[in-house]
C-alpha cells in the first residue's frame, strides 16, 4: 500500500514536525525543502522517510537544531569547518557558500566538513557548485551503524560512503555524478522493505555472510540480533573508492573514521571533503565549453542500446523525475507514512 502527495502539503506537514523538534522556521523549512527535494529527485532513500530518524537523533542529542557552520581553519583557498551535529542540509549549504565565494574569488577552493549531521542527498551541494559555473568534487564517510561489508568481508564494517562530482556544461543543464559506493544506498533497501519487495542478486550478504535476496537483513534485526550487510558496487573497485571516501571524509577531515563494533544510535554523521574548481580562473573556460559540449553531443550520437530509449548523462533522470513528481506528487509507501505520523506524535504534531 502507498499514498501519492502533493509535494508542496508534505512539505509542510515536514516543517511542522521538524519545528516541534526544536528547529526555527526557517531552518524546518530549509530542511523540509531539501528532503522534498530528494523525492522529488526520485531518491527516496533521501527524503521524508529521513525524518523519523532525525526526530530520534535529537531525542538522543546527536543532531542539534539551530547549530551553524564553525570555521576552525581559513588561509583562504584552504578551510577546515565543523558542522557542530548541525542539520546537514543546514550546515552543508553554509560550508558550500563560503567554500563558493572563495573559489570564485581565488580560483579554488578546498574544505574540509566535520560532524555534519545527515548531509542528504550530496549533489544538492554540487548543483550549489555548478550553478555558479564551477566544478565540484566530493568525498563523504558515514559514522553510524556500518552496512557495508569489505570486499571480501562477510559484515558491514563501514557505511555507504558516497562520491559526487559535479561538472557545469554551457548552455545545457549539469554534468551532477552522485553515488554510494555501496552497490545500493541503505535507504533504497529500508523503501524496498516496506514495500515488501525482493532484491536482485548481487546486493546483500546476510547476518551470516551469505548471499540474500531479502532487504530487511539490512533494515531489521535478524534472528540472532545481527544485521546483513551490503556489496560494494564494482566487486573490488567500489570497496577501494569506499574506502578512499572514508580516509578522505572521515580520517582527513578531523570528523573520525567507524571502528567500533555497532550500536543502535540512531544519530548519522556525515564528514565531507570538497574540492572546488573555477574554470575562468583556470583560463580554460572557453576550450573547456567546447570540449565538453563536443563530447556529450557524441555520446548521445550512440544508437539506444537494447532496453533504452537514449543515451543520458548523470544528472538527467533526477531531472525528470522532477517534473513528473511535481505534476504527479510524491509517492509514500504506508509504513514510511506510519513513521512519519509517528514522529510527529513523539513531538506532539498531529499528522492527518
Amino acid at each position: 500500500m502507498s499514498r501519492t502527495l502533493p509535494a508542496d502539503s508534505l512539505q509542510t506537514t515536514v516543517t511542522r514536525i521538524l519545528e516541534a523538534a526544536g528547529s526555527s522556521t526557517a531552518e524546518a523549512q530549509q530542511v523540509a525543502a531539501n528532503l522534498v527535494l530528494a523525492n522529488l529527485s526520485g531518491h527516496d532513500s533521501h527524503g521524508v522517510g529521513m525524518l523519523p530518524r532525525y526526530v530520534d537523533a535529537v531525542a538522543e542529542g546527536g543532531l542539534v537544531p539551530n547549530a551553524a557552520v564553525k570555521v576552525n581553519l581559513d588561509i583562504g583557498t584552504l578551510m577546515g569547518l565543523d558542522g557542530q551535529h548541525g542539520y546537514g542540509q543546514i550546515v552543508g549549504v553554509q560550508a558550500m557558500e563560503l567554500g563558493i565565494a572563495r573559489a570564485k574569488q581565488h580560483g579554488s577552493c578546498i574544505f574540509t566538513l566535520a560532524n555534519a549531521h545527515h548531509l542528504g542527498r550530496i549533489g544538492h551541494f554540487a548543483e550549489m557548485a555548478t550553478a555558479q559555473g564551477l566544478v565540484s568534487i566530493h568525498f563523504v564517510n558515514v559514522l553510524s551503524r556500518p552496512v557495508v561489508a569489505p570486499w571480501g568481508g562477510g559484515d558491514g564494517r563501514f557505511g555507504t560512503n558516497p562520491c559526487c562530482i559535479g561538472i557545469p556544461l554551457a548552455g545545457a543543464e549539469p554534468f551532477v555524478l552522485d553515488y554510494a559506493t555501496s552497490r545500493v544506498a541503505q535507504g533504497k533497501m529500508r523503501v524496498a522493505h516496506n514495500k515488501g519487495e525482493q532484491v536482485p542478486d548481487g546486493y546483500l550478504v546476510d547476518e551470516r555472510g551469505a548471499p540474500t535476496n531479502d532487504p530487511g537483513v539490512v533494515v531489521v534485526p535478524q534472528g540472532n540480533g545481527l544485521f546483513g550487510a551490503l556489496m560494494t558496487f564494482g566487486e573490488h573497485k567500489g570497496y577501494g573508492m569506499a574506502v578512499a571516501c572514508e580516509l578522505l571524509g572521515g580520517a582527513l577531515t578531523g570528523g573520525g573514521t567507524w571502528h567500533r563494533p555497532a550500536d543502535t544510535a540512531r544519530t548519522v554523521l556525515n564528514g565531507m571533503l570538497t574540492v572546488l574548481i573555477d574554470p575562468v580562473k583556470l583560463g580554460t573556460q572557453k576550450a573547456f565549453d567546447a570540449e565538453a559540449r563536443e563530447f556529450i553531443d557524441w555520446l548521445r550520437q550512440s544508437p539506444p542500446g537494447q532496453g533504452f530509449e537514449a543515451v543520458q548523462i548523470a544528472g538527467e533522470p533526477e531531472r525528470q523525475a522532477r517534473a513528473t513528481r511535481r505534476r504527479d506528487g510524491v509517492w509514500v509507501d504506508d509504513a514510511t507514512w506510519g513513521e512519519i505520523v509517528a514522529a510527529g506524535t513523539k513531538v506532539g504534531v498531529a499528522v492527518a
